[in-house]
């Protein structure tokens, strides 16, 4: 007797399916794009807006900060309004903030722009696996989201290219006027593939209380790390709201036990797959955003490459990140997501691990093996920790587990920007004092970031060997970072130990 075969989706469904997965793919690839386009444009900006120091870093902050506090937000909104229609909104906010940023004729008003940017980038962080959760079944979501991390990834490693590439050719604004055609095409391929049902379900009340308490403590925490790069660990600037938003989180916390229809569900708080994703999400993301900062200072600042060499050179990571990301969907079909998910921890500690030895005198090609072996840890664990944490989220809930699971990256992202940094710049800041030169020059000025411009000739080696030795601090705990991931990726993901696809009838992906 022969098991009947499931039939394929029809034609149309599938046609829509696949426009529906380009949209969410692009909605992903211009969030990440503008993570880290606008750096290589800070000079011009800084030139022609006759911007100070601190106006700059806000420019780059000003987009994270709109993102983390507005996350839960965004992605309660989402399950109370329906997915498509927030998700709409936060495309149009962005589109629009863009072409405020690029007309903006001060750097306040850049500023402005750029928190906008990021309120509406939070909707879509928020929602766009949601809407992917509800367009695509569990049997065919792994390789969906395969797709869905690497264009993302893809994204934010081609900002310095297409900064550089645009800067070459035409005004700093273009950078930012480039986001308005991929909203456009964006926001009209959901228009046209995405149902305005595919987030129908019975409304939850809208947890108010803890919605505030969420963003608020999200905000402090972020504004608080964020300014450690400019006043290092001052009481007010950064103590104090670092403080403020830890408060505010546990309080959350304690709410979210307490609530009667919580922001976060119980059936997701209480799924330990989902939990783990989320630790696992924040480790990786805190390896992954430390390292590309100090290696981009090591070759931008140090070595003296040009924006565009640099930004040309993550082509290195961002090749295999998509290759790896595309097999970790196929692979699900045959191998455990614990299995995926820490083979990426491990194969991207490797990588890492070769990137924490390199020197200005070492080969690039050291580097280069660096960039290849973590771009493929990387490619593998991102879609393979967020196809687990997704898998077994459904209905009313999809809304603010995505918006849960993204906070995770964003928080990832910016403690390790700021812790990574702030350990690095205290060790080179502790060498260069213990050198014959602390004792004349008490101030180290830019070398902690590897510039070296206006260091006298007699004092660069010395200078150029602090910044070295902050640099190997700073990767050893991105490494650090990542082998806590390997470890708790081992401990994790137990309640299905057979691979997802294996329970599943085969039905074409797309």
């Amino acid at each position: 007797m022969t098991t009947p075969k499931r039939s394929a989706p029809a034609p149309d469904a599938r046609r829509r399916r696949r426009t529906a997965l380009l949209a969410l793919c692009l909605a992903g690839f211009v969030i990440q794009l503008d993570v880290t386009v606008v750096n290589v444009a800070l000079p011009t900006i800084q030139h022609e807006l006759d911007a100070a120091t601190g106006a700059l870093e806000w420019i780059i902050s000003g987009y994270a900060l709109g993102l983390a506090a507005l996350v839960p937000v965004t992605g309660a909104l989402g399950d109370r309004l329906g997915h498509r229609p927030v998700l709409l909104a936060g495309l149009a906010a962005f589109g629009l903030c863009s072409a405020g940023a690029a007309l903006a004729p001060n750097p306040a008003a850049l500023i402005g722009a750029r928190v906008g940017q990021g309120a509406g980038g939070a909707a879509i962080l928020a929602l766009t696996l949601a809407v992917l959760s509800d367009t695509y079944p569990p049997a065919r979501r792994g390789h969906a989201i395969g797709w869905w991390a690497a264009i993302g990834g893809v994204g934010f490693g081609a900002g310095p290219i297409v900064g550089g590439l645009l800067l070459a050719g035409f005004g700093w604004s273009t950078i930012f006027w480039v986001n308005v055609p991929i909203v456009v095409l964006t926001v009209g391929l959901i228009l046209r593939a995405v149902p305005g049902t595919a987030a129908a379900h019975a409304p939850r009340p809208l947890d108010v209380p803890g919605v505030v308490l969420a963003s608020l403590g999200l905000a402090g925490v972020t504004f608080g790390l964020i300014t450690t790069s400019d006043v290092p660990w001052k009481p007010v600037p950064t103590l104090l709201p670092l403080v403020f938003g830890a408060l505010a989180l546990a309080a959350f916390v304690h709410w979210q036990r307490r609530a009667g229809e919580p922001l976060v569900p119980r059936d997701v708080r209480g799924n330990t797959a989902f939990i783990s994703a989320c630790v696992l999400y924040f480790l990786s993301y805190l390896a992954f955003s430390g390292t590309l900062y100090y290696v981009t200072l090591m070759f931008q600042n140090l070595l003296g490459w040009s924006a565009l060499r640099t930004g040309l050179s993550w082509l290195l990571m961002n090749a295999p990140f998509l290759v790896a990301a595309q097999m970790a969907g196929k692979l699900g079909q045959h191998f455990t997501p614990r299995a995926i998910v820490t083979t990426g921890c491990a194969t991207g500690a490797l990588g890492i691990a070769a990137l924490s030895t390199v020197t200005p005198t070492t080969p690039f090609a050291l580097a280069a093996v660096g960039y290849l072996v973590a771009g493929a840890g990387f490619g593998l664990l991102v879609p393979g920790i967020t196809t687990v944490a997704m898998r077994d989220v459904s209905g009313p809930d999809t809304g603010a587990a995505s918006a849960m699971l993204n906070s995770s990256r964003q928080l990832g992202t910016a403690v390790g920007l700021a812790l990574v940094a702030a350990m690095g710049t205290a060790v080179t800041h502790h060498s260069w004092n213990a050198s014959p030169y602390g004792h004349t020059h008490t101030s180290p000025g830019p070398i902690p970031v590897g510039n070296l411009h206006g260091v006298p000739p007699q004092m660069r080696g010395t200078a150029s060997n602090a910044f070295e030795l902050g640099y190997h601090v700073a990767l050893g705990i991105c490494l650090a970072s990542l082998l806590i991931a390997v470890w708790l990726s081992a401990h994790a993901f137990t309640p299905r130990t057979t691979p997802l696809a294996a329970t599943e009838a085969k039905e074409p992906i797309l």
